[in-house]
């Protein structure tokens, strides 16, 4: 648990420094995979096909706000569809401004989740959709989440209807044909319903339970968040009459549930073994306060320090072997050969060197008679 409370903090403290570098690179990357995912689902239009053009609008959302991804989508959308016939162009204007101007307006914070909705459908993973918006978003991110449900239903029947309504004929008849194909294809759909009430549903109640004040708050609600996904899905089925596959069901929502397991340990992380409930007054209110501290270890920043003695000069190793004294006895010579080997070595001058060598045999011959 050491560990990964310290590659936790680390990862928070390289994401606080690199911050500047980190966000328009996750912009540039999430436009790449989105806007290339829409030319695989639909790519009725050469010119979006372009590889050159998806980079280029790529870079362009790396240095705006994020909500740009989300309108640049609409309009490789439009331009798709208008690649299949003008109606289905209008038509998927019209449905794109009817969610802009009733439900996005509400939620400018979180459109976002109109691409992650799209992406993790697309996966096959709407469950960690749901659990992930619930625990990072508000509210009214249920709102654009449903949004990217009913369009990416409807670009998968576009897809698939394209020979269809790529039909060339004239009047009015054949165009109010089409529309109404359109219409029904988005209102007769009873698995995009079913997806929309199941991944709209999820993110209120992870949202409602993970804000609760009560322990472990943001895993209950995870579990819980699967539960209802696998219930509802159930229930659609039987009531809908919406094929469901279970074994891919139940699998998908448990890796769902213990991706957000691990997404509320590098997001949250609360140490509720240290709660504190702390009270309050003033002259008008009571305030009852629950402090749960974040999980976390003490690090150490490490400091190293180089030291290095001053380079000793050649005109110091040339004073300090001329002034080195000559006695009788080698035995000394060798001695104060070695000693000023360490002081030269170290660039210090030897306390003896000032001293005569006549009168350093004389001390040292008072001092042995004197022993």
């Amino acid at each position: 648990m050491t560990a990964l409370l310290l590659f936790k903090q680390k990862l928070k403290n390289f994401y606080s420094n690199a911050e500047v570098f980190l966000l328009p690179v996750m912009k540039f990357l999430l436009a790449l995979i989105y806007f290339m995912g829409i030319n695989y689902a639909m790519g009725f239009m050469q010119d979006l096909n372009n590889p050159f053009i998806v980079l280029i609008l790529s870079l362009l959302c790396a240095v705006l706000p994020w909500n740009v991804i989300v309108y640049m989508g609409f309009a490789l959308i439009i331009g798709h569809c208008y690649a299949i016939s003008l109606e289905t162009a209008v038509f998927v204007g019209v449905l794109i401004l009817f969610m802009v101007l009733v439900f996005m307006r509400f939620s400018r914070g979180s459109n976002i989740a109109i691409v992650f909705t799209q992406l993790m459908l697309g996966m096959g993973a709407p469950a960690l959709l749901s659990i992930g918006t619930g625990l990072l978003s508000d509210l009214t991110a249920c709102m654009p989440a449903g949004c990217g449900v009913v369009l990416f239903y409807f670009i998968s029947y576009a897809a698939g209807q394209a020979n269809i309504l790529h039909s060339t004929g004239e009047g009015d008849t054949e165009m109010l044909t089409k529309i109404k194909t359109l219409a029904d294809g988005v209102l007769d759909n009873q698995e995009m319903w079913l997806a929309v009430i199941a991944v709209v549903a999820v993110i209120l109640v992870v949202r409602l339970i993970r804000s609760a004040s009560f322990d472990y708050a943001w895993r209950v609600s995870i579990v819980v968040g699967g539960v209802a996904y696998v219930f509802i899905m159930l229930a659609g089925s039987l009531f809908l009459g919406v094929n469901v596959n279970m074994a891919e069901l139940i699998v998908s929502t448990l890796i769902s549930v213990l991706i957000g397991i691990v997404l509320e340990f590098f997001v949250f992380g609360g140490d509720y073994t240290r709660t504190e409930r702390l009270e309050y007054e003033d002259d008008e209110y009571y305030y009852y306060v629950k402090a749960v501290p974040k999980a976390s270890v003490a690090t150490t920043a490490r400091s190293i320090k180089k030291i290095t003695s001053a380079p000793v000069t050649e005109e110091e190793r040339r004073k300090a072997e001329t002034s080195r004294p000559a006695y009788a006895n080698p035995i000394f010579d060798n001695e104060d050969t070695e000693a000023g080997d360490v002081f030269t070595e170290a660039g210090v001058e030897s306390e003896f060197s000032d001293i005569h060598p006549e009168e350093f045999e004389k001390k040292l011959e008072e001092s042995l008679r004197d022993l």
